[in-house]
């Protein structure tokens, strides 16, 4: 909606946005037309053309926006969605936080958001979905920054950087809170960016420095002119402000800017992106080799004029503005009623649409204390430099989400060099499916190391039995002799596994730099005591898919009428989990809970195109990059399984199904619940590894494999899109699809090899269902079809899923999972006897069918 302002007002006001031509572009849509949008620019404070919108395009249109539900938009809306939350509610905290409990919390929003309890939140009563956004910030996703001096006379040095180039002008400022004291840490102020008409809002200086790179999430936010207005009259104080100038070269990947700052006088080359090698990479390619800057601009300043006292004026900017430059533009205070006094805001009870106020701020900053690891000198908080070489870390007390755990973690093995020095040894541990593997590459991805996965030291002959959850399967003697090396110094030769053919792949040597210093293992047994005495930080990461799991169990048993809490489900499909992993996670120095779950998480995504059109692989090649060109063979088995019991319409359902794949020597869960939207599957992109006993454990808890398919895939990727061409048992020709996490990109793909009007959202499982006869269309008909493959399946689970299921749990009093096997058996084999009559009957009615389109074709 941002583009439908008017005119040259600085301010958010309803009046400022302009219903009518917005109302007039959607009535075109709904009647078929196409229409042009206007668009806005901020710089420029004006209207500067407008796009057109094709109505058949995608037949969705989403409207985003502070007034989105406004009474005079509802009438036109199919779907209302109200989002409330995210920095929005963390800034109410914030300003609560330094301001005190004086205030009513309808004073404050009064204050900061004066439009929004008269303008805007009665409109989001009317949603049909309410959405509480908690995110605040990540680095999850950060941006990395390498800073120097321009070297160049006139600022402008030449480099070799192609890409779209932009300029901007910014007045950025630090407001500082009314209750502050001289020594106030520049952590408590809040940064505004003011851009055009436009103003951007940050909490604090969240980032973190790791050599030579600035690491900051994204966390800024619009917010409007008049929430600056209210921060300034509720006693915050704009303690520094100056303007930065910005030249910019983006190429999608990576952007350069050369950064001038009027207070200091002096210009910054500044290159910036979303992976820390890559941008390390450019700079040594573009000959720009520092001496690299960690400071902020603020920094720099203070450093140079000193932390303006409680009672001074800002610092501002040195070259005076004319009337016609950019200035920062103040709103009058806003009109409101005499602040309501309440004791405590927890007190109130508050509509959906308020923030969940907190009666303390989470500290930015962690606190990592250190202990001695002799005992001798207990156990209380020592000076570290004094015990360097017998200290240890102190756990954290609590459990933190994911974002708040990659940050502490980070902060972690920062204090862990400072005060000890490297190499700091990492361990992450929790169980398949949790998150570790991801969370333990982001960390590498900031502080710039090398991820070693225990799944590298299984011994050949464990793993030929598929005991991938045993610990007897790992390689101790070896991991301990390779952690030995890097301790000391020392390069070492890490194992590589192939868990296709079983065996070691080869080695590959491995050293710790003193420059980078850090190493991460993660792994299930990760936090094991063999393991675990040899590390220096111990992060232990649950939830995850392993818990969508257990939930989807839970509630599959509850559909059927069968209820079983979750330590049961866990016992019989976890069953290693609980007995050997479990009891080492509680001694880490740092736990997180990962909240994440795939199905409910679409940003995760992938965009599929699927076609049963015959294209040419040398077409395939034409389209990806040759340059980062990847072509492999993968064959794989998935299976089906669904318990009895569930409601139907008579027909096999995957969303019914829990799938997992055999592939490369593994097995793995798949979680598809794809959103199906026009000719594109929009999907999550989850899966996770599991063993043997984990699909033991279901067939022990009434799950029957229902359903088979096996295919070879031919995968052509490059990066931005994956093409996979997928070969069928007993299917004619094979499927084209299409996947990425770029919609156009997809699009743009499936066009070029002239797929479209070819496309399918239909599931492989839906596909083969199809093809058999109608009346065989259930579970049981395709069931008949596979029986002798699915015997054949269960036959192999059982040989290897039981014996590690009996040897984790000797002692557990559940049904034995042999019964369920020969109970599986037995149905096989009257499936049989039904397979063979079907088999007769269609064979007879494809004859006549074929007899009947001869006849047909000779008297034409």
């Amino acid at each position: 909606m941002e583009n439908y302002r008017m005119g040259f007002d600085d301010g958010s006001d309803l009046d400022s946005i302009d219903f009518d031509a917005l109302i007039q572009n959607l009535e075109d849509l709904t009647k078929g037309k196409d229409t042009l949008t206007p668009m806005f620019d901020y710089q420029q404070k004006r209207r500067i053309g407008s796009k057109g919108i094709k109505s058949a395009s995608s037949g969705v249109v989403v409207i985003d926006g502070a007034y989105a539900l406004h009474a005079r938009l509802r009438s036109l809306l199919d779907i209302r969605v109200a989002v409330v939350g995210g920095v929005h509610f963390s800034l109410l905290s914030k300003v609560q936080y330094d301001i005190g409990d004086s205030c009513s919390l309808d004073y404050l929003i009064d204050s900061i958001f004066p439009l929004f309890r008269k303008h805007i939140e009665p409109d989001l009563h009317h949603a049909q979905i309410r959405i509480n956004n908690s995110f605040v910030s990540s680095f999850r996703e950060a941006i990395y920054k390498l800073k120097c001096r321009s070297e160049s006379p006139d600022g402008h040095p030449a480099y070799a950087f192609q890409g779209t180039a932009h300029t901007d002008n910014f007045i950025e400022m630090y407001l500082r809170p009314p209750s502050a004291s001289e020594e106030a840490l520049t952590n408590d102020w809040i940064k505004v960016r003011q851009s055009g008409i436009k103003y951007y809002l940050s909490l604090g200086d969240q980032r973190i420095v790791d050599k030579n790179f600035i690491i900051r999430p994204k966390a800024e936010f619009e917010v409007g002119r008049m929430t600056l207005g209210g921060l300034l009259a509720l006693g915050y104080n704009v303690v520094v402000s100056y303007k930065r100038a910005s030249s910019s070269v983006s190429n999608g990947n990576l952007s350069l800017s050369l950064e001038t700052i009027d207070t200091l006088g002096e210009t910054f080359v500044v290159l910036r992106g979303m992976n820390r090698k890559t941008v390390g990479a450019e700079a040594t390619r573009m000959g720009v080799n520092g001496p690299w800057i960690t400071k902020s601009y603020l920094e720099m300043i203070l450093q140079r004029k000193g932390v303006p006292r409680l009672n001074t004026p800002p610092l501002l900017p040195n070259t005076s503005m004319t009337s016609n430059q950019e200035r920062v533009i103040v709103a009058p205070r806003p009109i409101r009623t005499s602040p309501n006094l309440v004791n405590r805001l927890e007190d109130l009870s508050q509509p959906w649409t308020r923030s969940p106020t907190k009666s303390k701020m989470e500290p930015i900053v962690a606190t990592w204390h250190f202990i001695s690891s002799d005992t001798s000198h207990g156990s209380s908080v020592i000076d570290s430099s004094s015990f360097r070489d017998n200290m240890k870390i102190a756990p954290m007390p609590d459990s933190y989400d994911l974002d708040r755990g990659l940050l502490l973690a980070v902060q972690a093995i920062q204090a862990l060099l400072e005060n000890k020095g490297p190499p700091v040894i990492v361990g992450i541990g929790g169980p398949s499916g949790s998150g570790k593997t991801s969370l333990a590459h982001k960390m590498a991805n900031i502080v710039g190391c090398e991820v070693v996965s225990l799944e590298s030291y299984f011994k050949s002959e464990q793993v030929k039995d598929f005991k991938y959850d045993d610990f007897s399967s790992l390689d101790l003697s070896l991991l301990s002799k390779n952690i030995g090396n890097i301790r000391n110094g020392r390069r070492t030769k890490v194992p590589m596994f192939d868990l296709e053919t079983g065996a070691r792949s080869g080695f590959k040597e491995l050293e710790v730099s003193e420059d980078c210093g850090v190493i991460i293992f993660e792994g299930v047994y990760a936090l094991h005591p063999e393991i675990r005495k040899s590390l220096d930080l111990w992060i232990a990461v649950v939830g995850g898919v392993h818990s969508h799991l257990i939930s989807r169990v839970q509630r599959d048993k509850s559909r059927v009428g069968c209820f079983m809490s979750q330590n049961d489900i866990m016992m019989t499909v976890f069953p290693i989990f609980q007995q050997h992993i479990e009891p080492h996670l509680v001694h880490a120095h740092l736990k997180i809970r990962n909240d994440f779950d795939p199905v409910l998480s679409p940003e995760s995504s992938l965009f599929v195109l699927k076609s049963n059109k015959q294209v040419a692989s040398q077409d395939i090649l034409k389209i990806l990059d040759p340059v980062k060109l990847c072509s492999f063979v993968q064959n794989f088995i998935d299976i089906y399984l669904r318990l009895p019991g569930l409601p139907t319409n008579g027909q096999l359902a995957e969303s019914d199904c829990i799938r997992f794949r055999i592939c490369e020597g593994r097995f793995a869960l798949l979680i598809r619940e794809p959103i199906r939207e026009g000719n594109f599957i929009i999907q999550p992109k989850v899966d996770f590894d599991i063993s043997t006993s984990t699909v033991a454990g279901l067939l022990n808890l009434g799950y029957q494999a229902v359903a088979c398919i096996e295919a070879s895939a031919y995968i052509y990727q490059d990066g931005k899109i994956l093409i996979e061409v997928d070969h069928l048992q007993d299917t004619p020709s094979p499927y084209l699809q299409i996947k990425g996490v770029n919609k156009e990109a997809v699009a743009a793909a499936g066009s070029t090899l002239k797929l479209d009007g070819s496309y399918t959202t239909k599931s492989y499982l839906q596909i083969i269902l199809e093809r058999l006869p109608a009346m065989q269309r259930s579970y049981s008909g395709i069931h008949a079809q596979q029986a002798a493959r699915l015997q054949e399946l269960v036959e192999f689970i059982q040989s290897q899923g039981s014996s590690s299921a009996s040897e984790s749990s000797p002692g557990r009093d559940a049904a034995p999972l042999e019964g369920v096997i020969e109970d599986m058996q037995a149905r096989i084999k009257r499936l049989e006897r039904w397979h063979a009559i079907n088999t007769v009957l269609w064979t007879f009615l494809m004859s006549a069918l074929v007899g009947y389109s001869l006849y047909q074709r000779k008297h034409q």
